[in-house]
């Protein structure tokens, strides 16, 4: 017997009485993993294209968050963990800091590499003895001097425990920019910047850990490095660790999904994937995934479907995994195939909590993709994690594997259109979230998968739909 498989622009979302009068009254607050929630329910993918340090800074500004890609050292890594962690904090409990008797090459030199405006200045024993800034720098030409001679010795600092309010009550009234918070003892034991209470401010709905500070999330692989790997990521102070394998109904990613939560338990909130059934959903979750990501090769830049005639189209693939999910109460990342607003919607309506967008956010200013100008036009580069470059440069396929065989590639490379900022994009997909959630009666995500009915389209249905003015 043959099923029939539908993906999102085979169908369309019907239409019910409705009770939201305004998209403020809307709720889109969705859970990533059983603990871990966001407030904007999309997922920057794990690819080299897509997701480094700004974009994921970016996407937890905005209240959604982005998995930083496996294909880098270990302490590169955690390196672009640790910038997230460090771009925004209620309070930065390490902050940087220098020796007075630093030369001023040496805290330029050591300024520019953590892209920070100043530095504290401690002695031996971490006591606050000044703070010096990219103003005291600017009109010294002579970097032989010592940071000590240069510093401003007389700092406004306040206690371990302040409060926000009264923190920012001495940030404003000393029109100050950086407030250290040292002990009775003089000892440095953190530090708040206006910077940061700014875009705590700015962006009230940013994805934030217990600390207050930026959430991420990181990939991993199934290889002999994973556990190590694991480990460096979660003392960085990583949220969510993704293992990422193109078919995660495998017994390398079910152990490796059991050995990771058997090490560290609940300190590690895990994703796995991807799958496409829900016999393979169920035995992840039985390894001790928190999260489930759904999607065999759907993704623009994914030619699995192709090169092998296995998949499952999306919208039944995410359909057939929530029949075992949504039991277990365990969350769906819909991962591929999402080329629009609507696309997003659909996902979500069908029982996905969450959307992992690639080659949308490819574009945008924050993706590590190169950007060129062609004919007028601007674009960014992009590729499959299986394509062939890919496949290359990362995981040095180069010919054939160690059995001998030769690997076909399951990924294409090209050029996307480069799209601003990523807070544009975010805001575009939540717009016609929102406004699809209104049209269902729905005030918040549960709703609208409840209130879900679709009705498939034929493909007059299809053209009328995409009908274009002349």
């Amino acid at each position: 017997m043959i099923r029939d498989g539908l993906t999102f622009n085979d169908v369309l979302l019907v239409p019910k009485k409705s009770e939201v009068f305004s998209r403020k009254d809307i709720d889109t607050k969705a859970y990533l993993t059983r603990l871990v929630s966001i407030h904007v329910p999309i997922v920057s993918a794990n690819m080299d294209s897509v997701t480094e340090f700004q974009m994921a800074r970016a996407m937890a500004e905005n209240g959604g968050i982005g998995i930083i890609h496996r294909f880098l050292s270990i302490e590169d890594q955690v390196e672009e963990v640790a910038k997230v962690k460090r771009a925004e904090n209620t309070v930065i409990e390490d902050p940087y800091t220098v020796h007075p008797d630093y030369t001023l090459f040496d805290a330029r030199r050591f300024m520019e590499s953590k892209s920070i405006s100043g530095a504290i200045v401690v002695d031996d024993k971490k006591k606050l003895v000044g703070i010096i800034t990219s103003r005291d720098l600017l009109f010294e030409q002579d970097d032989r001097k010592l940071v000590k001679n240069v510093m401003t010795q007389k700092v406004i600092t306040g206690e371990p425990r302040i409060s926000l309010d009264k923190a920012i009550d001495l940030l404003h009234t000393h029109r100050i920019e950086k407030l250290p918070l040292v002990t009775k003892a003089g000892t440095l034991r953190g530090l708040i910047t206006l910077k940061d209470v700014l875009k705590r401010i700015k962006y009230p709905h940013s994805s934030k850990d217990k600390k207050g500070r930026l959430m991420v999330g990181a990939a991993v692989g199934v290889k002999d490095d994973t556990l190590k790997r694991t480990d460096a990521l979660l003392r960085a102070g990583v949220d969510i660790i993704v293992v990422d394998i193109a078919h995660g109904h495998n017994t390398r990613a079910i152990t490796t999904t059991k050995q990771i939560k058997r090490k560290f338990g609940k300190k590690c909130q895990l994703i796995a994937g991807n799958v496409a059934t829900p016999r393979a959903a169920e035995d992840l979750i039985k390894a001790g995934a928190d999260g489930i990501k759904v999607g065999i090769g759907p993704g623009a830049a994914c030619t699995t479907r192709i090169v092998t005639g296995v998949g499952v189209p999306q919208l039944t693939a995410i359909q057939d995994v929530i029949s075992v999910t949504k039991k277990l109460k365990i969350p769906i990342i819909a991962d591929g195939g999402i080329g629009n607003s609507g696309d997003f919607a659909k996902a979500i309506a069908a029982g996905a909590q969450t959307a992992m967008i690639g080659s949308l956010l490819a574009g945008c200013e924050e993706s590590p993709g190169e950007y060129v100008m062609e004919n007028g036009s601007a674009y960014k580069h992009y590729r499959g994690m299986a394509s062939y470059e890919a496949s290359s440069e990362k995981v040095r396929i180069d010919g054939g594997g160690k059995d001998g065989f030769w690997r076909a590639p399951e990924g294409r490379s090209g050029k996307v259109p480069y799209r601003g900022k990523t807070s544009g994009v975010l805001n575009d997909l939540m717009a016609g979230l929102r406004s699809s959630m209104s049209y269902l009666g729905a005030h918040n995500l549960s709703e609208f998968s409840k209130n879900a009915e679709f009705i498939k389209m034929s493909p007059s249905g299809m053209k009328e739909s995409d009908t274009r003015l002349d």
